[in-house]
This record gives C-alpha cells, sequence and structure tokens, in this order.
C-alpha cells in the first residue's frame, strides 16, 4: 500500500468511525477498518470487563454461523492477556509458535501471520485490536512466498487506534448522556411540581409569621393560624410524598418491564409537547435479558421520534402474537427513508437496536417514510 492510497484508506475508516456515536456501531466500525485497512482475513476487537474476561468482542471476517460454532468469549489468557496488561503492540509471523499461545476451539479458523494492538487512552487500555491472516498480493501469491504484517501496517493499525480510542470514548460518553436523559426529564419535571409544593411552603411561612406576631395580643387567633399552618404543613408534606412517588426512577430488576415503560413514557409525556402513551396487552413476564432488550429498543425508538421526528404523537404498545412479545413504537411524525439512511452511512441506532434483538433471539423490523412516520417492532420469543 503506497503513502496516498494508505492516507486515503486512513481518512476514510476516521470518517466511518465519526459518523455514529452508538458504542456497538463505533466498535463495529473500527474493526471493520482495521481489517480492511491493513488487507487481512481476520479482525477482531475485545473490550476487558475488568475480570478477566471481555464485557464485548466483535469480529470481522468470520460470518455468524462460524462465530456461533466457535463459542463463549474468549478469556484474557495467552497473548490477548498480554496485550491488554502490557498495553504494547505484538507482531508475529505464526502465532501459533509464540510461547504464549494456548490454541483456540475447534471451530476456530486456522490464524498465522497476527498483529494485534491495544486501543489506549492516555495509561486506561480500553480494549485491544487484534488482525490475522494477511491476504498476499497476487505476485507474491504466484511464487509461494508467505505474507506478513509488515512495520508499516503496524504504524497504519497504530494511528488507527488512537484515533479509535477518541471515537469510542466520544461515543461512551454519549450513550452515557442518553442514559441520563430521563434524569434530566424527571428534573424537569420536578421542577413543575416544585411549584405546588413552593407555594405550599410559602403559604406555610406567611401563616406561621401571623400567628408568631399574634402570640401576645391575640392568642386565640394565634391558636387559629397555627392550626392552619399545621394543616398547611400536611398538605405540603402529601405534596412531597406524591412527588416523590412519581419520580422515583422505576427500576426493570425490581418492578418488571410494564411498569418501567409505563412510568418511563409517563415522565417523556409530561416531558415533551408530544403526547407519548403505553399501553399493554397481554404481556407476561419475560427473562431478564429480554426485557432488558426490549426496554432499551424501547428508549432508542423513543429517544429518536421525540429528538428528530418532532411528533404529535408517540404511541408505545407492548403485547403478544402468537407465541411471541412484541413491543411496538409508532410516531407521527416526519419519518425518514431507511435506503438512504443506510446508503449514507447514518444508523440512527438502528444497527444497535437489531443487534439487542438478535441477542436475545428476537428480530427488529423498520417501517418509515419521509412524512410518514416510523413504526419500530421488536419480536421476542415468549411471553
Amino acid at each position: 500500500m503506497g503513502p496516498t492510497s494508505g492516507l486515503a484508506a486512513v481518512s476514510a475508516a476516521l470518517l466511518a468511525m465519526n459518523r455514529t456515536l452508538q458504542v456497538r456501531d463505533v466498535l463495529q466500525t473500527i474493526v471493520r477498518s482495521a481489517r480492511e485497512l491493513l488487507d487481512a482475513r481476520y479482525a477482531a476487537l475485545g473490550l476487558p470487563d475488568g475480570n478477566g474476561g471481555f464485557a464485548q468482542f466483535l469480529v470481522d471476517g468470520i460470518s455468524d454461523r462460524q462465530w456461533k460454532a466457535i463459542g463463549p468469549l474468549p478469556r484474557q489468557h495467552g497473548i490477548l492477556a498480554a496485550m491488554l496488561h502490557g498495553a504494547a503492540p505484538v507482531r508475529l509471523t505464526d502465532v501459533r509458535k509464540d510461547p504464549r499461545f494456548e490454541g483456540w476451539p475447534a471451530a476456530h479458523p486456522e490464524m498465522s501471520d497476527f498483529l494485534g494492538m491495544p486501543i489506549a487512552d492516555g495509561q486506561e487500555v480500553l480494549g485491544a485490536l487484534f488482525l490475522a491472516n494477511k491476504r498476499c498480493p497476487p505476485a507474491r501469491r504466484r511464487t509461494g512466498d508467505g505474507c506478513a504484517f509488515t512495520a508499516e501496517d503496524e504504524q497504519l493499525l497504530h494511528l488507527l487506534a488512537e484515533h479509535a480510542a477518541i471515537a469510542l470514548t466520544n461515543a461512551r460518553l454519549y450513550e452515557r448522556s442518553r442514559e441520563l436523559t430521563i434524569a434530566d426529564e424527571r428534573a424537569r419535571l420536578a421542577h413543575e411540581l416544585h411549584d405546588a409544593v413552593a407555594q405550599k411552603l410559602f403559604s406555610l411561612r406567611l401563616t406561621a409569621q401571623a400567628a408568631a406576631t399574634l402570640l401576645d395580643r391575640d392568642p386565640e387567633r394565634a391558636r387559629s393560624e397555627l392550626r392552619q399552618v399545621a394543616s398547611l404543613a400536611a398538605e405540603a408534606a402529601d405534596e412531597l410524598r406524591s412527588a416523590v412517588i412519581e419520580l422515583r426512577p422505576a427500576a426493570l430488576d425490581e418492578d418488571g418491564l410494564i411498569a418501567t415503560l409505563r412510568a418511563q413514557t409517563q415522565v417523556l409525556d409530561r416531558a415533551h409537547p408530544a403526547r407519548v402513551t403505553f399501553v399493554c396487552r397481554e404481556a407476561r413476564a419475560l427473562p431478564a435479558g429480554q426485557e432488558e432488550a426490549l426496554l432499551r429498543v424501547a428508549q432508542e425508538a423513543l429517544h429518536n421520534a421525540l429528538r428528530h421526528a418532532a411528533p404529535r404523537h408517540v404511541a408505545v404498545t407492548l403485547g403478544r402474537r402468537g407465541l411471541r412479545t412484541v413491543l411496538r413504537v409508532a410516531d407521527d411524525g416526519a419519518g425518514f427513508d431507511p435506503a438512504a439512511v443506510r446508503a449514507a452511512g447514518r444508523h440512527l441506532g438502528l444497527v444497535s437496536m437489531r443487534d439487542r434483538a438478535a441477542a436475545v433471539g428476537g428480530t427488529l423490523t423498520v417501517e418509515s417514510a419521509p412524512g410518514q412516520g416510523t413504526v419500530i417492532e421488536m419480536e421476542v420469543p415468549g411471553g
């Protein structure tokens, strides 16, 4: 790869990484860009979980069927552990001959030349990129010479990893800010509810001041004012209790999916100009993983509708279709052309929603058109 083509490829990879702010989309873009940039057959990206394993491990160049056959996520051992703990790149002509090599599952593809690069933010190792089996140019394939990653490949991957750290950090901050959206909207609702309580407390203070001035010259009237103070205090306590109950975040593991969705849609309904409704039709409890996936997809779809589509109404329904549970989020907003969005390299969170659905054995469908609103449905088995 010459300097011009290398620079153009790096530029394309960086643009692709910064085109989305969904963490999983960013990770998938990084691993795909690395494989294409260095012309490798296989690529992977792992994010450590802090307990000797990987919180996420994405691959490129391996089919879904192959990946499922390989089995559970790898642990941090051998060369993978050395890279993450030592925070240094590893370039090998044959990974199988390295003393740190500890083998791989039976369904794992055979790999030889290997290049690994930590993704670091300062001293913190966020993850690592792994590339294997450098593709041979036609001339070298004809001669039978082996191929291996070069020092230039290592420099290019180092550059990509540096920008990947920035993109990953930004994506994590963005998702964290979105997780805080509900809290922010609850704060806005609290501000609205505060007015009623504040009025009660203001009246209570004035009445108490009046009672204090009347205590010596008109004890009977002072007692009457103090009774009013007690009444106002009780009313204020009731207002505060109602506010606390209404603002208490619904916890999925404690309250279940139905109660959590109902609470969050009520908050959004009060915090946005659009009407946000929730209807549950014969839904039943599901395994925790499925309920979490349904909740995250609902939050993503609601966020997209309320922030980007300017709808008048967003309707969330949870029900059953045969032996499956169905989540439906429909809005009457601006809508979009899904094909145009894909062609432009934008995802609007659709990739992460589909991944969440697929991870729990479900499916996700999207129907939308400019000016026609959007309908997102997720189905999972059971319920």
